[in-house]
This record gives C-alpha cells, structure tokens and sequence, in this order.
C-alpha cells in the first residue's frame, strides 16, 4: 500500500517514507530541521486515510533525480564528498535505531574528522530530499538573493565605488518611486526613449525632490537598471515598449499552425499583396522606367501551392485581387501558354471553388464580395486590421519568390536612395520589362508549385512517411484522402460573381451606372425604354461592372438572383467606348468640376441681368407719362391702330429697294408680234411681302 520514497502529507507537515517492515513502516519529516527516522504502525496510517488526516501528496524534491552537475565542478565535488561521509551511515539496516545510528555517527565523526552538526544536516538532507546522492547537491540557486529585494539601510548596497569619487546613493522607498515614474513615462511605451535618456529625465526629477545633491550622490544608471530588470518581467516589458498591432504580429507567442485548420486542399485559400522589390521597364519603350509592380498571391494552405496571381500596376484593391481569385478558381493552361509555358491541367490542378478565402480586412468586403458568399457558399474572412501575420503562408511565399530573381535582376531595391559621392541611383538600373518580369513570377511559381520541398511542413499523423512533401503531391494526395475534387463553376460565372457592384438606375435613357447610359435587348422588350405616363421601370437594380472597361455592364433584373442580363454602350454615352471606369470616374468628375465653374460664372452674370431688368422697369415707371385725364376705354380702344403705326415704323428701314443692275449698256431688245416690251429689272416683292392685313 506504501512505497518507499512516496511523500505523504499528515495535518499539514510532509514526510517521506523511508523504508517498510511488514506491519512497520519508517519515515521523517520533510520539513523539519531537527526532524530524525521515526517507526509508524501502518494501520495507523490506514486510519488517517480514512478519516482524512492523511493524504498521498507531490514530492517536492523530485527535480533532484534530473539534476546532472557538470563533471569536475564545485556542486559535483562537495555532493560526492558529503555522500562519502555519511554512506555507511545511511546503508546501514538499522539506521532508524537512535542506538545504533549514534554509534556509527560517532564513529564517522572520528574517522573523517568533521564535525557533528555538518553531518547531522547532511543525513537529514539525505533522507528528506529522496534517498539519492543529488539529495546531498549544495542549494547555489538559493544564494545571493536574484530578483530579490534587499532592505536598504544608511549604508549603500553593492561593492564600494572604485574610480567615480563618492559614496553613493541608497535607493530607499522615495528613490525607487521616481524610478518608476520616470520609467513608466519615458521607457515603457510605444516607441519609447533608450534608457540613458529616461535615466537623465530621472536626474531631473530627483534634483527636483532633493535640491542641492551632489552629482556624485545621485543614483546611478546602474541603479536604476537593476530596479528595472527587478521589478519589471520580460512579458510586460515586452508590452509596454511594442505597439498593440506590433506584439500581436510580431512578439506574441504563437499558439498552433496554420494547417490546423485545413482540412485539405480548398479549405481555405490566403490572398495578399505586395510591392515587388524591383524597377520595371516599359513593353514598349523599354527607355520609360514605369515603377515598382504590384503582385498578388493566391495560395492553398493545405498544400502551399499557388492557386492564382496577378501582377501589374494596379494599386493593392479589390480590382487587382479580382483578377487574381479568378484565375485561382479557373483552368491556367491557357493563361500559361500566352507566356510560353506548356503545361497541362495535371501540372496545376487547382480549379475550383474553395470553402473560404482569408484576406486582409477590407481586401474583400463590401457587397462585392458577398455575391460569392451567396453564389457559390465561399466564406470570406478577414483578418484583424494590420495583422498580416494571420496570412503567414502567403507572406513567407512573397520572400521566397523574391529571393529568387533579387540577387541577379537589375533595379533591385536597395536599402537606401543615398548615394555615396559617384554612386548610382539603382532605379536607372531597371532593364526587365513588365512581361519579362511576369514571366519570371509565373515561372518561379510553376518550380515552386511542382518541385519546392517543403521540409518545415507540420505532417498529419494520416500521411505517409514516403509521401513526397512538394505542394503539387500534397495537393493530389490530399484530393485523394481528405477533400475530394473542388466545387466547379464557369468562369465567366465566377468572373461576375466577383466583379464590384453599384446601384442601377432606369430612365428612358436607358440604365444608369456612373452616369454612364447602357442599353440591351431584354430592356427594350419590356418596354423600359419607351415614353409615356403609363411606363413602369424597376427601381433598386443591382449592376455588376469591370473596372477595367466601361463597354459593358452586367444588369441584375431581380433581387436574390443570379440572372443578369449584359448591357451594352448607348449610343448616348459613346464618349466612353474604349474607356475604363477608372477614365469614366475622372472624365466625370473634370466635367463636374467645369459645369460647377460655369454655373459660379453663370450665377455672376445672372444676377448682372437681373440688375438690368430691374433699372429699365425702374427707368419706364419713372418716364411713364400721366394718364389720369384720359379715357381708359379711349386707350384700350386704341390699341389697334397704335400696334399698326408701330409697325410702320418698325418697316420703315427695312423698305429699300435692291440696287438696280446698270441697264444702260444692255442690249437692245426687239419686240416680237409688236408688243410693248417688257422691263428688264429685277422684281420688288417687299410691298407684298409687307402688306398683310391683321384680321
């Protein structure tokens, strides 16, 4: 029932069981500085179980059995030593004899000349601490007091000063106060100062409380250093002097592997950006240097392969990482031959649906987005704001491509844009074109794909040892054993689904994006088009669009539905054919910034008209002669002829006859059968044209 060695705790104290003799057993106090071997009866402690005075307990020494001093040191010697001393003693059968122990102490005492308290204290720690020879090591890790406070007194802790003249400062209750407030304020925060600088800001702050000290009597850096790494531990120090968004990423520890939750191959992609540490030449005029590219990565967890990308120079948005999660849903033979690489569907197996994409927050949200997630059941996560750590398989893949082209390519990014006096600036260095510079991604990522061996990869217990760790063989193997093939759809499908969406509006001008006009078949057999009161259009519509290209939208006649219909250009927009949204948004906006000019402008002449209608109307009312003796119905009367005189006036200078042609030298006109002959002027119709009547 007991066991030699076992520890047992009895109201309180431990003791440890020595030995067992049948219905006897022999044990001591742990505890116990003057503890000796006492005998026990067994079933007394069987009692003790049972009414719970007694209780199996840890034992507190049990490190000692792992402890191994190094050969030949200090702790070795003196345990092998004190072991020498008292091992007959402790050997003996009968050493809980109080006769016969006292005996054989005597006589140890004698032999090895040492005294009896050491002795005593060295069986004692012998039984207490196990009954094994690293029971008899020296306790070194209870001298000199580490990480503990000492009680400062009149006198100065530490060695005497040796070359710096004083005594020096005690650090007392007051002193240790503005440690910590200097501390706190100028060293544990965010971006905080060294510490020689919030040291000095302490020198102020005591010279403040104690005027007058002595620089010699002040404490010390070195003072102030060891309150510091006293009092405050790794893990708050660590806090405290790294930002919230920077421990999270970059300090925090980290708790599990990203494939543990990845079923298989499509259970979650990871989709990220970033600036391509090179300079890129134009395709067509390789003199233009045209910048640093954006590329995107797409890639499986499960198997580290590389489902799609993109790379280009359209700004890290929604617009670029569209075109990269198409392609890592659809066949890439296509887009690979278009760059000069033969391969077959085998070579990149990865089309399909995957269950969730992982992006940086706000990548991918918006309703976007959400078309995918009601579509195809794709979920979207997002990780924390500035936490692209959470994306670690992806932005270790970025390195790893980079380093590939970074040692040998021209226009590589470098540290710094200083140059020493006769340096060069490695942005003139650009050669690659941005197609040569695709085709070195494209093919870094079929090698990686097909060949990398990914040796730090955490294997499932379920894989086999002689599986070959590449991402295309996890990939297959993972089809074959985990996740089955993936979710197809069509890419223009696909293509849609994650192309942005803006709200639609109907007139009879046709449908409404961006104040672009677009118009299709489906439209005008319902008769959207047409004018009239007793014409109803559809309000609310949904338009999917590519930012790439204003030619056509993708019109949503319903809601919570995935049929569209595909508007074209209306010939009343025809501005924008050949025009991306992006030239859209910005002719449309340099139009309103005009007509906003041109309607200050005419506001201005606007109200200088308005000033002039007012002072003529001011300027009749004053010259308007007085009517008071005459007859109103005199004068309505006479409206009449007044209107007709005016209009003789008005006629007046237009009555002029055309200039007649010179007749005078004309030839003769002979009459025919004796008639008068005719004049040869041109007709006048004004008096005709004038002489209507008003009925």
């Amino acid at each position: 029932m007991f066991r030699i060695n076992e520890v047992l705790k009895c109201d309180g104290a431990l003791f440890r069981v020595l030995s067992l003799h049948g219905e006897e057993l022999v044990w001591i106090g742990v505890d116990d500085p003057k503890a000796f071997p006492s005998i026990v009866l067994v079933r007394d402690l069987q009692k003790g179980f049972d009414d719970g005075t007694l209780s199996r307990t840890d034992d507190p020494f049990v490190e000692l059995a792992f402890s191994t001093p190094e050969q030949g040191s200090k702790a070795q010697i003196k345990r092998d030593k004190n072991y020498d001393l008292i091992q007959a003693i402790v050997n003996d059968p009968s050493y809980y004899d109080p006769k016969v122990r006292g005996a054989l102490i005597a006589e140890t005492v004698e032999k090895k000349h040492t005294s009896l308290p050491h002795l005593y204290k060295m069986i004692r720690r012998y039984w207490q601490r196990g009954q094994i020879p690293n029971a008899l090591l020296p306790d070194y890790r209870n001298s000199g007091g580490k990480g503990k406070k000492r009680k400062a007194t009149t006198k100065k802790l530490g060695r005497p000063r040796k070359h710096m003249p004083g005594v020096g400062a005690v650090v007392d209750e007051q002193t240790e106060r503005l440690f910590r407030i200097a501390i706190n304020k100028y060293l544990l925060k965010d971006k905080g100062s060294s510490f020689p600088y919030a040291h000095r800001r302490f020198i102020d702050l005591y010279e403040n409380h104690f005027p007058g000290t002595p620089e010699s009597e002040i404490p010390t850096n070195w003072q102030m250093l060891h309150f510091y790494k006293r009092e405050y531990g790794t893990v708050e120090k660590l806090k405290k002097r790294t930002s919230r968004i920077e421990y999270d990423k970059d300090v925090r520890p980290i708790s599990s592997t990203a494939n543990v939750d990845a079923l298989g191959p499509g259970s979650r992609y990871e989709i990220d950006a970033t600036i391509a540490d090179i300079y890129l030449v134009s395709d067509s005029d390789r003199r233009n240097i045209v910048g640093r590219p954006v590329v995107y990565f797409v890639i499986d967890v499960f198997s580290r392969m590389v489902t799609g990308l993109y790379v280009g120079f359209e700004n890290a948005s929604y617009p670029a990482a569209l075109q990269a999660l198409v392609m890592s849903m659809t066949d890439k033979v296509q887009f690979c031959k278009e760059y000069g690489f033969e391969i077959t569907e085998e070579d990149w197996p990865a089309v399909g649906l995957p269950d969730a994409i992982l992006a940086d927050r706000g990548e991918l949200l918006g309703h976007q987005i959400e078309s995918l997630e009601a579509c195809f059941s794709v979920r979207i996560e997002n990780t924390p704001p500035y936490r692209g750590d959470a994306k670690g398989i992806v932005e270790r893949n970025f390195r790893t491509i980079q380093s590939e082209f970074k040692p040998f390519a021209p226009g590589v990014v470098e540290k710094t844009l200083v140059k020493k006096h006769g340096g060069r600036d490695y942005r003139l260095d650009a050669k690659l074109t941005v197609r040569a510079f695709k085709e070195i991604i494209l093919s870094s990522v079929l090698v990686h794909n097909q060949y990398d061996v990914l040796e730090k990869y955490d294997r499932d217990s379920d894989m086999p040892a002689d599986l070959v760790m590449t991402p295309l063989s996890l990939w297959n193997w993972g089809i074959q054993n985990r996740t089955g093939r993936l979710r197809t759809a069509s890419e223009e499908a696909i293509r849609i689904s994650l192309m942005p969406r803006t709200k639609a509006t109907v007139s009879e001008l046709g449908v409404s994006v961006f104040g672009v006009h677009y118009t299709s078949r489906e439209i005008v057999e319902r008769g959207w088009l047409h004018r009239g009161k007793g014409v109803r259009r559809p309000v609310g519509l949904q338009a999917a669009y590519d930012p790439s290209s204003a030619d056509t939208i993708y019109l949503f006649p319903s809601q919570n539905s995935g049929e569209y219909w595909q508007c074209n250009l209306a010939q009343r927009s025809r501005e924008f054919a050949g025009a991306s949204f992006w030239d859209v948004w910005q002719i449309k906006d340099k139009q309103k910034k005009v007509t906003a000019q041109s309607r200050l402008e005419m506001e201005t002449q606007k109200r200088k008209h308005e000033r002039f209608i007012a002072g003529k109307i001011k300027e009749a009312e004053e010259r308007a002669p007085d009517t008071e003796g005459m007859s109103k119905a005199k004068r309505i009367g006479s409206i009449r002829g007044n209107k007709e005189q005016e209009k003789r006036r008005e006629r007046s200078p237009l009555i002029s006859k055309p200039a007649q042609p010179d007749t005078s030298t004309g030839a003769k006109v002979t009459p025919l059968n004796g008639n008068e002959v005719e004049s040869g002027e041109y007709p006048d119709f004004i008096e005709e044209l004038f002489g209507d009547e008003e009925n």
